[in-house]
């Protein structure tokens, strides 16, 4: 798998602006990356020095939607994120246009 594969896009919320001071950052990434891939397709694709990586799982969440004949059930497909800690005082530019 190549950088583009891995790295699918970068979360931005709130929470995720709030990390940006400490240097930490979010990506919806592949889900049979491990941390390992993650780590070389961040460092390659935006020349930085990555410290830690953490990786979460989460499950598609189902939700229902009203309309004028019945109540459809629509489930959002789930997903891995990786927050990506970064040597001190490196940042990544998709990030700062957020603020």
């Amino acid at each position: 798998m190549n950088a583009l594969n891995i790295i699918l896009q970068p979360i931005i919320s709130e929470k995720s602006l709030n990390d940006v001071g400490k240097s930490r950052f979010t990506f919806k990434v592949a889900k049979d990356a491990d941390k390992n891939q993650i780590r070389k397709a961040v460092e390659d694709k935006f020349k930085v020095n990555v410290i830690n990586i953490s990786t979460i799982k989460l499950h598609g969440k189902e939700k229902q939607i009203r309309t004028r004949t019945r109540v459809a059930k629509v489930a959002n497909k789930p997903f891995k994120k990786a927050i990506v800690t970064l040597k001190e005082g490196q940042k990544i530019a998709v990030f700062e246009s957020g603020k």
